[in-house]
């Protein structure tokens, strides 16, 4: 398998870990945002969010939550940004599902540039039909 994730979780590819148990690990990303940046992902391989067991989805926002406080507390934090990019379009490079954990630092020149949009008259009700007729529990 070529997957990077895989090869470090196998340990075929050394990774600087954080955290680990057997179902999850946490690295240091090597190219990150700021130093300190993490990324949790299972140690099965699964391609994005959707495809991810709800089991391993549990593991893998636990083991976030216990690597974001530590984050906080080591570098005594103020904020940090969680995210995951799902898709080639969203700007996921490595095609097995992960959590970004990135510190944050005041005046960080980071921003998410958005061109945020309003619904025009019953267009929200439009969306909100449409999207619960796909509502699989």
């Amino acid at each position: 398998m070529e997957c990077i994730f895989c090869k470090i979780a196998d340990r075929t590819l050394s990774a600087e870990i954080l955290y680990e148990n057997d179902k999850v690990i946490s690295i240091l990303d090597i190219h990150p945002i700021h130093h300190g940046h993490a990324l949790v992902f299972p140690k099965v391989h699964c391609k994005d969010f959707l495809s991810i067991p709800e089991g391993d989805l549990h593991d893998v926002l636990h083991a976030s939550q216990i690597v974001a406080r530590a984050l906080v507390s080591s570098l005594d934090l103020e904020g940090y940004n969680i995210f995951s990019n799902n898709g080639r379009i969203a700007g996921q490079s490595v095609f097995h599902f992960h959590m970004h954990i990135t510190p944050r630092y005041p005046n960080d020149n980071i921003r998410f540039v958005l061109d945020l949009k309003s619904y025009s008259r019953g267009v929200i009700e439009e969306y909100g039909r449409k999207i619960r007729t796909h509502i699989r529990p």
